[in-house]
């Protein structure tokens, strides 16, 4: 019997933490923002709380994922982790859209805005958004669910200091056409990306293969371990964060080290590719049906 240890632990407290943040600053943003006209403070509390509805959607993930295993739910509701930046990435592509509809719009006429109120709020803005990715740095680069939120965070530090520019141009120069302009530069790097998020989370939810690792790379290591013919049946796909699943059929002779060979592999799988879910199957004969292309170049 091979037992495996999972870390479940998920930083709810920061998510939710970072979304009341989000959503208190989203409301004071778009008030000033009615109150001012002004379309560039208007479409970054807007991009905001995209942020803030994709933020609790990986807070909600994140308690998802904590659920215990059941009868019906056999692996739990990790998998939660991967659709919420899929609606995220969904969600933020539609808010891109009404951007740049209303900044198109508002070229033929843009509005009079008072630049001062524009550079203070935005400000604030910098410092929020920067505050807030803070929060949830860590374990970014291996959590698509907290990757998300904490590029969106960093995409907002960066339209915020774009409208703060707007602001100073509008209040020196009287250049009334950056408010929108503004607009668009916001559309443009939400739907940029969402594009990529959108892209990863697609792959999560179809099972692909994490980007992390290379498929042909574990198949060379199985096809090396001793005593190992062929290697069939290997398949690789995200269970949730931070864990990722494996199976596999390996063809070997019936030797006395089965239960030394299966502990060591798991081990192995784990430290070398952060595969720490994997089943393995140990076959004697060639009275299974092979895939060709599963098949190791140098196996037998």
């Amino acid at each position: 019997m091979h037992g495996h240890h999972h870390d479940h632990s998920h930083p709810t407290r920061a998510l939710a933490a970072v979304t009341l943040i989000n959503l208190a600053f989203t409301i004071v943003e778009a008030g000033y923002g009615f109150a001012t006209n002004s379309l560039a403070l208007l479409s970054d509390a807007l991009h905001n709380l995209g942020d803030v509805l994709g933020l609790g959607l990986a807070w909600g993930a994140a308690v998802l994922a904590r659920r215990a295993p059941t009868d019906r739910h056999t692996y739990g509701w990790r998998r939660a982790t991967l659709l919420s930046p899929l609606a995220n990435a969904l969600l933020l592509v539609g808010f891109s859209g009404a951007l740049l509809w209303e900044a198109a719009r508002r070229f033929a006429a843009p509005p009079e805005v008072p630049g001062t109120a524009v550079m203070l709020v935005a400000a604030l803005g910098i410092a929020v958004n920067l505050g807030t990715a803070w929060m949830v740095r860590g374990g970014h680069e291996h959590d698509l669910n907290r990757r998300g939120a904490y590029l969106h965070l960093l995409a907002d530090a960066g339209v915020s200091f774009a409208a703060v520019l707007a602001g100073a141009g509008i209040w020196w120069l009287g250049w009334a056409w950056l408010d929108p302009a503004i607009a668009v530069l916001v559309g443009v790097v939400v739907a940029l990306g969402a594009a990529g998020l959108l892209r990863a989370a697609f792959e999560a939810a179809m099972d692909a293969v994490p980007r992390t690792l290379e498929r042909s790379q574990v198949l060379e290591f199985l096809a090396g371990q001793p005593g190992v013919e062929a290697v069939h049946h290997l398949h690789i796909w995200s269970l949730g964060t931070g864990e990722i699943a494996m199976t596999t059929h390996l063809v070997r002779p019936p030797l006395e080290d089965h239960d030394r060979f299966i502990d060591r592999l798991v081990r192995e799988l784990d430290e070398r590719f952060r595969i720490n879910h994997p089943t393995i199957q140990i076959e004697h004969g060639t009275s299974c049906e092979h895939d060709l292309h599963d098949r190791a170049p140098h196996a037998h």
